[in-house]
């Protein structure tokens, strides 16, 4: 792997009725937050056992929330904030912080539990000898970038949130020339039928919780 890689964990604050939308339905607002600040500790989980490089958090809107603020503390996180006006440039801004100080950057989002240790360890030995590589979703976006250089095509004017997002970025990697590679896609958690797609036993566990405090009203906790 590139001597100096840092893994970046884009993260968006749990807050009721902003996080995890489309999950609603089966969770509520308060349900869908809570599962959102579960996946966050999952993908630090992973990305720290991984070992292969500093993980750093990127909040949304901010650090401030609660659980932005108890990593502070507890994980010692080095934490920033994005910025910018879409996804695209917030993650265009991140790539090129990093690249500043780093040799190479491994930005994950936090909605794709199948994202594994061992896909990290690939990623970052392609590395080595790519300028890029992705992991596609099969929704048609992709669940992780990692990068040597900043290439701004790859985050200007693509349909964010849709599924062209993998095809849009794929055809400006091939017109740009540079070197890049993609691993097989996984599944992420974009809709209530992807709940049962879940396995790992910590997140399959509060997946039942947060189900079961959906049907008896009861106020779910924020984090597991």
């Amino acid at each position: 792997m590139p001597t100096e890689l840092r893994v970046v964990v884009f993260a968006k604050a749990p807050e009721p009725g902003r996080a995890n939308t489309r999950l609603i339905p089966a969770l509520g607002e308060r349900g869908a937050a809570a599962l959102q600040g579960c996946m966050i500790l999952h993908t630090l989980r992973t990305a720290s056992r991984a070992g292969i490089g500093p993980v750093e958090l990127w909040c949304a809107p901010d650090c401030t929330h609660r659980l932005f603020r108890r990593l502070a503390r507890w994980a010692r996180l080095e934490m920033h904030v994005q910025v910018g006006a879409d996804l695209g440039a917030r993650m265009s801004h991140a790539v090129r912080e990093v690249l500043a100080r780093a040799e190479a950057v491994i930005l994950l989002g936090t909605d794709a539990p199948a994202l594994t240790v061992h896909t990290l360890h690939v990623a970052a030995a392609i590395l080595e000898s790519r300028e890029f590589v992705l992991v596609p979703a099969d929704d048609g976006g992709y669940v992780l970038l990692g990068a040597r250089r900043h290439l701004p095509a790859l985050f200007a004017g693509i349909r964010w949130g849709t599924s062209e997002v993998w095809e849009q970025t794929r055809r400006r990697l091939e017109r740009s020339g540079v070197s890049w590679a993609a691993l097989p896609a996984l599944w992420d958690v974009d809709r209530p039928g992807d709940l049962a797609r879940v396995t790992d036993p910590r997140l399959s566990r509060w997946i039942r919780r947060l189900k079961r405090t959906r049907r008896t009203g009861q106020t779910p906790r924020s984090r597991p």
